[in-house]
């Protein structure tokens, strides 16, 4: 039996948790110190690790903390329809790999990454973008989620990647599907794997100037299957966490008025914007897991073999033992927004998804100078999802776009 208990642990779901998060992670905190119980969808037990430094002791020590997700002592009690499977259960990428074999893969996709044209990656999102405003400039509104931040990040990536661009509309869906956790996630799933799957084999057959290519033909002979499953977990992590990204900070940049002038070409930027946000509503706020080789205490719990950790990456930035000042620290990138450790989000990935976001949110300032928000800030609803932070919608009105 695992440690933590339904009558102790906190649920990591429902409405509290959606949209007051931060609170909710104060809250816990409190009554608990920097390591948690919670509650996954279904009152599956898991440790939320909520301190900064025990999030990086766990990050660091990947052979007390496995990330073989097959370690999980709680699977006897894990229905195969659960909505989380999508996102915890074992697959053999290198997000789950360990050792050896996740250092093989992770240097492979690093150098296929780092390779990426960031002018060429630049210039085709800002394509992208000029192509959503488009669609609704003579409107004079729009929902800058569904209509904007949505549509950017997974069409600049597969293109990245080699998807062919009639397929990325489906593959968008699909992944917000898998990522929502709830009805039709593992079939949506199945579907963005089915699509990468083939894509890789014509790759194989027809190499092109894309990651997908230069993994096929990098020195640690990747397989097809190895290649399928990691181009997946890119996808994923390309999309929505840099959806979100664009999302919360063009909402950061509407409600807060140290950046209004910012809208109309005034004094606070578009990347002290972005920096902010992943201090203070990081779009990945908690992140499955890492799994307990051995029993240990951490944070003053006690932890059990096979236990589920999940990295509070939001809680570990807003750790007052870390950060007593809060914005007093939002100028540097100590953050634990990518993770940490060998299992972070490659440094070329994080470099990608910062020429995305950047590109999205300078043309539609650029293209819309006098947008506003068009709700009070405080009615923003915030998207169902137990890992990930963004808005479901951002209503605005405009009088002038070109």
């Amino acid at each position: 039996m695992t440690t933590p208990q339904p009558a102790l642990a906190t649920p990591l779901y429902g409405p509290q948790f959606q949209q007051k998060s931060a609170d909710l992670y104060a809250e816990l905190r409190r009554a608990h110190g920097p390591v948690a119980p919670v509650l996954l969808d279904g009152d599956l037990p898991a440790w939320l690790v909520l301190g900064y430094r025990e999030v990086q002791y766990v990050v660091t020590n990947p052979e007390v903390f496995g990330r073989d997700s097959r370690r999980w002592n709680a699977w006897d009690r894990v229905p195969p329809d659960w909505p989380l499977l999508p996102l915890i259960g074992y697959q053999p990428t290198m997000m789950f790999a360990e050792g050896a074999e996740h250092r093989r893969r992770a240097e492979a996709l690093d150098e296929a990454l780092g390779a990426v044209d960031q002018f060429d990656l630049g210039a085709r999102a800002q394509q992208v973008a000029d192509e959503l405003i488009d669609a609704f400039a003579g409107s004079g509104e729009a929902d800058l989620i569904t209509q904007y931040a949505d549509g950017i990040p997974l069409p600049v990536v597969a293109r990245m990647i080699g998807v062919p661009d009639a397929e990325t509309g489906d593959l968008v869906r699909d992944v917000y599907r898998t990522h929502a956790a709830g009805e039709g996630a593992n079939e949506a799933y199945a579907r963005v794997r089915e699509k990468v799957r083939r894509m890789v084999e014509a790759k194989r057959r027809d190499p092109g100037p894309d990651v997908t290519s230069r993994l096929l033909a990098h020195p640690a002979a990747l397989a097809d299957e190895e290649i399928t499953e990691d181009l997946l977990h890119l996808m994923n992590a390309g999309q929505l966490p840099t959806a979100y990204w664009i999302g919360n900070t063009l909402r950061l940049m509407l409600t807060d008025d140290r950046f209004a002038m910012t809208l109309s070409g005034g004094r606070r930027s578009v990347g002290q914007a972005l920096n902010e946000v992943l201090w203070e509503d990081t779009p990945t706020q908690n992140f499955p897991g890492r799994f307990a080789v051995h029993d240990l205490r951490l944070g003053g719990r006690q932890i059990r073999k096979g236990d589920l950790l999940i990295l509070g990456l939001a809680a570990a930035n807003q750790d007052p033992l870390v950060r007593p000042v809060p914005q007093a620290s939002t100028g540097n990138q100590a953050y634990m927004s990518f993770s940490h450790g060998e299992h972070r989000c490659p440094y070329a990935a994080q470099e990608i998804a910062k020429v995305i976001a950047e590109a999205a949110i300078e043309v539609l300032l650029d293209r819309l100078p006098d947008v506003v928000l068009a709700v009070p800030a405080d009615t923003l609803a915030w998207r169902p999802s137990p890992l990930f932070r963004g808005l479901a919608a951002l209503p605005v009105k405009f009088t002038l776009a070109w």
